[in-house]
């Protein structure tokens, strides 16, 4: 390729990432441009409840915590077309495909106490309440409701730690707070293996809870405080049927002991008729009832709710102050919310005092050889290697440091020696395919994401890649593809390690370890052992080296050779060499004329209602789902980037809308939101572990990047209307730019990007070989 290879960049990115300075970010206040409701309805499973960037509390609404096997629409706990609400608990995940959380759930009461939830459906037959959505007042860092069952105004408030509530009750009627252990997001009969309840001399009530969900053996600790003395408490364990009850301790009922323990345990707290707002703050710990009293005391000084809702706003006052863009109000609105889902997690997962819960279920402090860091889990890698950690390592590299440093803390901590795959609160799930933190680690290392421990980072990587027993990687590394009669999804497996090893590769080149370099790029190129020239698919290979037969490009779900896909999605998955996956499929005509058949064909999205994560559909294209995401980008390396800007523009008008139901599918931790980003800024991160962005065209007016460095880039575009759909020409700092990718050095240096738009495509701009994105075959990496 005629451009310049990605390590002549390294030196130039590594001195801007880490220049002094703050940048002088805008003045308006975006968090005013949020609104947490977008994706609370349909498939988004976003929830929209108070909390801070990347913190430990999530404090929301929770509508129902029906059984796991009907509760794929409460992921999040909260569903926008309920009508009725069982609490208000503290732990949620940010659109996640599966489930697990809603730990702590309080209920306010005012008049009788009812200790079962009770039916949606009959009012009055449980705690929960009616509510209606004109009641709720929703912003970053805020959430309010008005509980019309009871008359109760609740509000909510988050710290880093710490979720602050308060409720105001009618007159003349006694004030209960209701807290209930038993209820889980993703539930079943048994999901509580223990719990216990506690009420302290000073009145602080504390607790734990271990369940067996989607990270078995997990246990959260509690510390909660009142700001109004107790009239009275009761502590219940509503078991039944217990087997073996022990012998009886102190008091006369169970239900009067300062203490409860056991699987069904609720707390009433009576605070008899208030003349003032009651409030109650709470603290969560990973580790231990102690560590949650320390964080309590720690950043939960005094009870000036109003202050906490100011300070929680003025933390996504600031996150967000890292763009600034021009555009019509409904499309900021749209803009900044994505913004703000994307800075949701990963989440802090450490207590005040430094020690976090490993994935071998141990107590570990948060340092290494740099010193102490933060340690934060949440880890859904599947998805947010793509667009959500390049988002990150662009915006905030300093978080980026303590993000890899988390990823080698739990490596080390680990009972099979590898990187997490999918993990929160520091255990691990198993859930989804590769070892996607190899190409978070490389990505942000060659970006120039400094701070972590290099050596150790890529001896993790390593001991992922090579651990056989995981995903049949043991006859990946002796055959070079993943055999499906020995492992499912091996189509998917196989192609997602090649990438993960080039990503490897990456790193160990940009550091200088040439041996391991060319071990990984060798097993990049295992893609091609997968592609099947007689049908033009991936497909999956069997031990003794032949496809499985027969063959359905249209079949999805487990069971095929794909996740979550079939051929027609992952076919295209080889974002290290897609210029080999250009020649394989016949050239550039050839190429573009499939791509085509992929947004194109005529798909009844009936044949997807068995997986449920595959939405978003146009054709075969599934924006609801990750292995979609690159695809329209692909046209720039088969020299038609004014396609890319064709498909860019289908998929923003059908898949983002700044309403409940506005997300096409889950928001994945933030990765549909940062795929819209930067598809908005125009250029987004094909090749994560490369320093190169394909370009897309923009969506908004103008967007100002005040960058970390104290630079800003900025990108402009005009004329920008529905009649002027296409790229005419580009300039980067007044100079023509003929090429279709953008590099992160340019972007650190700051300057400006502009795009002349047009009614109708330029076919010439980007169409010759060396102005396409690189590609490992062609040398550009």
């Amino acid at each position: 390729m005629a451009h310049l290879p990605s390590r002549s960049w390294l030196p130039l990115m590594l001195a801007l990432a880490l220049s002094p300075g703050v940048a002088s970010a805008g003045t308006s206040d975006h968090a005013a441009e949020v609104d947490p409701r977008i994706g609370t309805g349909g498939d988004g499973h976003t929830f929209p409840g108070a909390t801070v960037p990347f913190g430990m509390i999530q404090l929301s609404p929770d509508t129902a915590m029906p059984n796991f096997k009907q509760a794929y629409k409460w992921a999040a706990g909260y569903q926008y077309g309920d009508t009725s609400l069982l609490g208000f608990s503290h732990t949620h995940f940010s659109g996640s495909g599966h489930s697990d959380l809603g730990d702590v759930l309080v209920m306010p009461i005012a008049g009788d106490v009812r200790l079962e939830p009770g039916d949606p459906a009959r009012p009055g037959s449980g705690y929960r309440s009616r509510f209606s959505h004109q009641s709720e007042q929703v912003e970053a860092g805020y959430y309010a409701v008005t509980l019309s069952d009871y008359g109760v105004r609740a509000e909510l408030t988050a710290g880093r730690r710490i979720g602050w509530h308060r409720y105001t009750f009618p007159a003349g009627k006694p004030a209960h707070v209701l807290l209930d252990l038993r209820p889980s997001i993703y539930d079943y009969d048994g999901k509580v293996l223990w719990s216990s309840l506690r009420v302290r001399e000073d009145g602080t009530v504390t607790g734990c809870r271990t369940t067996r969900g989607w990270a078995p053996g997990r246990e959260l600790c509690f510390a909660m405080r009142f700001s109004q003395p107790l009239q009275s408490r009761t502590l219940y364990n509503r078991e039944a049927e217990v087997t073996y009850k022990g012998f009886k301790g102190p008091g006369h009922q169970a239900e009067d002991h300062d203490a409860q323990a056991g699987r069904a345990l609720v707390g009433v707290f009576d605070f008899g008729e208030l003349k003032q707002p009651l409030r109650v703050k709470v603290a969560i710990s990973p580790v231990s009832e102690a560590n949650a009293v320390a964080n309590l005391d720690a950043e939960g000084q005094g009870w000036d709710f109003d202050a906490r809702r100011a300070e929680a706003r003025s933390a996504w006052s600031h996150a967000l102050s890292v763009i600034d863009v021009d555009a019509p109000k409904e499309q900021r609105i749209s803009f900044y919310t994505s913004l703000y889902h994307a800075l949701l997690s990963p989440t802090l997962s450490m207590d005040v005092n430094g020690q976090f819960r490993g994935p071998d279920g141990a107590v570990h402090q948060a340092t290494d050889a740099n010193g102490s860091f933060e340690f934060h889990s949440t880890w859904s890698l599947w998805d947010v290697y793509r667009a959500q950690q390049p988002l990150m390592a662009l915006l905030m590299p300093q978080r980026s440091t303590d993000f890899v440093r988390s990823l080698i803390a739990s490596r080390e901590a680990s009972p099979f020696g590898i990187l997490p795959v999918w993990a929160y609160q520091g255990l691990e799930t198993w859930c989804m395919i590769g070892y996607h933190a190899v190409p978070v680690i490389a990505d942000a290392y060659v970006k120039g994401v400094r701070g972590f421990d290099a050596d150790a980072a890529l001896k993790a990587m390593v001991a992922s890649a090579t651990y056989a027993p995981y995903g049949g990687l043991g006859d990946y590394m002796k055959l070079g593809y993943v055999p499906i009669d020995k492992e499912p999804e091996g189509a998917s497996k196989t192609l997602e390690y090649a990438y993960d090893d080039w990503s490897l590769s990456q790193m160990a080149k940009a550091m200088g370890r040439a041996d391991v370099a060319a071990t990984f790029r060798q097993r990049a190129g295992n893609w091609r052992n997968a592609f099947d020239p007689k049908t033009g698919f991936m497909r999956a290979r069997k031990t003794d080296g032949a496809f499985r037969e027969p063959f359905d490009p249209d079949a999805a779900g487990y069971g095929t050779d794909y996740t979550e896909g079939n051929a027609w999605q992952y076919s295209w998955y080889v974002p290290q060499d897609v210029a080999a996956l250009v020649k394989a499929l016949g050239g550039d005509a050839a190429f573009v004329t499939k791509l085509d058949s992929v947004f194109d064909a005529k798909v009844d999205p009936a044949r997807f209602a068995h997986v449920e994560d595959i939405t978003g559909l146009i054709g075969w294209y599934a924006h609801g789902n990750e292995p979609s995401h690159h695809l329209a980008y692909l046209y720039d390396y088969a020299g038609a980037p004014w396609q890319t800007q064709k498909r860019l523009k289908q998929i923003m008008d059908t898949q983002y809308a700044a309403r409940p139901d506005g997300l096409a599918g889950n928001d994945d931790l933030g990765q549909m939101s940062a795929w819209y980003i930067f598809t908005a800024l125009g250029f987004y991160p094909v090749t994560p572990a490369s320093d190169e962005y394909a370009i897309g065209r923009p969506f908004v007016s103008r967007a100002t990047l005040h960058l970390p460095n104290g630079k800003s880039f900025t990108v402009t575009a005009s004329p920008l209307d529905g009649s002027h759909p296409y790229v005419g020409s580009v300039t980067l700092n007044g100079k023509p730019l003929d090429r279709v990718f953008l590099r992160h050095g340019e972007i650190l240096a700051g300057g400006e990007l502009h795009f002349t738009m047009q009614a109708e495509p330029n076919q010439a701009w980007g169409q010759q070989p060396g102005s396409r994105p690189s590609s490992m075959s062609e040398g550009g990496f």
